[in-house]
């Protein structure tokens, strides 16, 4: 039996989900590794998302086995700025979207929060894609379809978030398993040439289609709002807060992430190697649509299984990465504004966000430019990269706030060089699409929009990596909260008028105990029921059906016993919805403080049975206990 209070937010990431496992127990070391297990494996999916799939795919069926060493160099940047982004949550205790907020002005942070979002709504368009193509290749249902269907799907795989972080995890590494299970048996009936694959860690770029490229699949390999998402969910493990306790969080932490990022380039290098062998090799070097991936397979291969088998992985990635990008919007949105609203209003606000530019160009442009629109969302995630690398890096290089956890010498150098390259890349491909664009004719829009936001993009870039240097971090971590002015306490509340509800249920006695407990002898206790029936719905007081004379009955009988106890009592029946009818008796009543039943259910159930307390509370102006 506890209390739960009805109260604001503490300003920790992902609060519902914060320190709820344990890895402080005394097993063996491989069990205490285990706790740690999960977070990279929700990261890891955002590296194989449908966007992964179309780069991959138009990287192997062009260039053959030539990119595979961007696949690798862009594994080993995201096993360094993950590693970086655990180890910011697990010493600062802030993801990478508070420790901005706490560092830099309002004017470098809403630009740093839309660059953000757009990086989230770029994910989401490739997950939006990936369904629907999934399930066009699978079941024959049409794109646009398969758009529309992507609204709705987010909303129910939230619900999994309610049954625990363990249990999404489960959800997500089975969802890993297919992918990678059944690209192991596309590989294996491909039969690639071992040589060429070794000839394609050779670093390369042929050409500027090659670059294009290459920088999608860094865009779609190390993405920026993984950083943010890593940052919070290390923070989902309760850890001995001590620096040995810290130590060994970083640690196992780090495996977690080398294994799972691992397990992400194996199915990376698995897509562009089934491409290269099986559409490179053979003249199909114009293959960047999964559609046409998938068509041309089964007989390519020589089997039916090939193409379900590439149907099915795509949906179970697409649904797996839907998850985190939810995750990540929730954790961007909190840490910059300060500001959260209900998950599933926020993942419809995104998902929408991404849906309607799939709609309109499937249906304007037609079903085949899905490919090239794949693609054009990678590269817009790898140009916000920089806005996400460089604050991580300034912040783990921080010795003020980190102490002995502050990154060494070496990996400064690799994470300078990481941010180096890949900014440099995208200021490469940005001058070169303006040039593209100035040789158009009617291209005066290019000097309006396109040339100052590229300006003060990099000006924003500027600013964000010489700031630090020059400005001292603060002593501590500052909290998310306005600063509010000392509190003196000089004696208890003294609640004189206390509501109650009860309805009549084996909860009533533990409720009431509570209500007591809060009042004591010397309070009225008002002990409200509400009649809910079809006629105190309809006819509200002026009902007289024999559910409301049977509550009637029933409501004074407690009152009764509360008398005898020597306690003042009154008696007040409701009709309607509870939702309404409660405020309505405890306002006019001018009641101290309310005292409810929880209702104890969650997920679905709250969809069905409605969270009577949650309404309730934002209709009165008095505190609220919620007896359990």
């Amino acid at each position: 039996m506890k209390n739960e209070f009805i109260s604001a937010g503490t300003g920790k990431s992902l609060e519902d989900v914060h320190s709820s496992v344990d890895t402080t127990g005394r097993g063996s070391r491989w069990k205490r590794f285990l706790a740690f297990v999960g977070p990279a494996y929700l990261v890891s999916v955002g590296y194989m998302d449908p966007g992964n799939w179309a780069t991959d795919l138009a990287a192997g069926s062009s260039f053959g086995y030539t990119l595979i060493w961007v696949l690798l160099m862009s594994n080993l940047m995201a096993i360094l700025l993950q590693s970086h982004s655990a180890r910011l949550g697990i010493v600062r205790g802030q993801d990478l979207a508070q420790a901005s907020r706490a560092t830099y002005p309002p004017m470098v942070n809403i630009p740093l929060y839309i660059f953000a979002e757009i990086a989230i709504a770029a994910c989401d368009l490739a997950e939006v894609l990936g369904l629907a193509i999934g399930l066009n290749l699978l079941f024959g249902i049409p794109l646009l379809w398969g758009v529309s269907i992507a609204v709705l799907d987010c909303i129910l795989l939230l619900m999994i978030l309610h049954f625990g972080i363990r249990k999404m995890e489960a959800f997500i590494i089975s969802m890993v398993f297919i992918m990678g299970a059944s690209f192991c048996v596309e590989v294996f009936l491909a039969g690639p040439e071992p040589a060429g694959i070794f000839s394609g860690f050779v670093p390369s770029i042929p050409n500027n289609t090659a670059l294009y490229i290459a920088i999608g699949i860094i865009g779609a390999t190390v993405m920026p709002h993984n950083l943010y998402l890593h940052s919070a969910l290390v923070q989902t493990r309760k850890f001995e807060p001590t620096n040995e306790g810290k130590k060994r969080a970083i640690k196992f932490n780090l495996i977690d992430s080398t294994i799972a990022l691992n397990l992400a380039f194996f199915v990376n290098a698995s897509i562009l190697i089934l491409a290269a062998a099986v559409f490179y090799a053979n003249g199909l070097t114009n293959i960047a649509d999964i559609q046409d991936a998938h068509k041309l397979l089964e007989p390519m291969l020589g089997t039916q299984w090939a193409p379900i088998l590439f149907a099915v992985a795509l949906i179970a990635s697409g649904q797996s990465s839907t998850i985190t990008g939810t995750l990540a919007g929730q954790i961007i949105m909190e840490g910059y504004l300060n500001l959260r609203i209900t998950p599933w209003l926020r993942r419809l606000i995104t998902r929408l966000l991404a849906v309607i530019p799939a709609f309109l160009v499937i249906w304007l442009k037609g079903e085949d430019q899905t490919g090239e629109l794949l693609i054009l969302s990678q590269v817009i995630l790898s140009m916000q990269l920089g806005f996400a690398i460089i604050p991580l890096i300034h912040f783990v290089s921080d010795k003020k706030q980190m102490g002995i956890f502050t990154i060494g010498t070496l990996a400064k150098l690799a994470s300078w060089i990481t941010a180096i390259i890949i900014i440099s890349l995208n200021i490469k491909l940005v001058f070169s699409t303006i040039m593209d664009l100035l040789n158009q004719p009617d291209n005066w829009w290019v000097y309006v929009f396109v040339i100052p936001i590229a300006v003060y993009g990099i000006c924003l870039l500027l600013y964000i990596a010489i700031k630090p240097f020059f400005a001292q971090s603060p002593d501590q971590v500052p909290h998310v909260h306005p600063v509010l002015p000392a509190m003196h306490i000089t004696q208890s509340v003294a609640f004189h008028r206390v509501a109650i509800a009860v309805d009549f249920s084996m909860h009533d006695q533990t409720t009431i105990t509570h209500a007591i407990s809060a009042g004591g002898k010397q309070a009225e206790y008002l002990l409200i029921h509400i009649v809910e029936s079809a006629g105190a719905i309809a006819f509200g007081r002026y009902t007289k059906d024999q559910e409301s004379k049977k509550d009637m009955e029933q409501l004074t009988a407690y009152a009764d016993a509360l008398r005898e106890q020597g306690y003042t009592v009154e008696p007040v029946l409701g009709f309607g919805r509870p939702t309404r009818s409660i405020p309505d008796i405890v306002n006019s009543r001018q009641a101290d403080i309310l005292v409810m039943g929880a209702h104890g259910h969650r997920g679905i159930k709250d969809l069905i049975f409605g969270q009577t307390i949650n309404t309730v509370r934002h209709r009165i102006q008095i505190p609220i206990l919620a007896a359990k």
